[in-house]
């Protein structure tokens, strides 16, 4: 498996997490899950904006945008309650394995071009 996929696929489980999170598992208490959804999901989709540029491009926004979510996963496992944990859990857990695939495809190429 190459890392570009290995990045795709991580980005595509975050993107489900999102639906599983706001709509089974902890929907929220207050208002509409399709609001939380519809508020959560448009950035994780903003990347591929960048896709004329190539699935490189394409996955260093997902990093970029993973940063976001890393910092939403940690902020709602500290106080989202025992409902939110496993999922904002699990956010933070893909959200460093995708800024770390990031990490590793720009290595590497940086390392065949040098």
């Amino acid at each position: 498996m190459t890392a570009e996929r290995f990045g795709a696929i991580t980005w595509g489980l975050l993107i489900a997490l999102q639906f599983a999170w706001y709509l089974v598992i902890a929907p929220p208490v207050a208002g509409s899950s399709w609001l939380a959804l519809a508020v959560a999901l448009p950035l994780l989709l903003l990347p591929l904006l960048a896709l004329e540029r190539g699935w490189r491009r394409v996955l260093f926004w997902c990093g970029v945008v993973a940063l976001f979510y890393f910092c939403h996963g940690v902020v709602a496992a500290w106080v989202g309650g025992p409902r939110a944990r496993f999922p904002a859990l699990a956010e933070v857990v893909l959200s460093v394995v995708l800024i770390g695939t990031v990490g590793w495809i720009g290595r590497r190429d940086k390392r065949k071009r040098g």
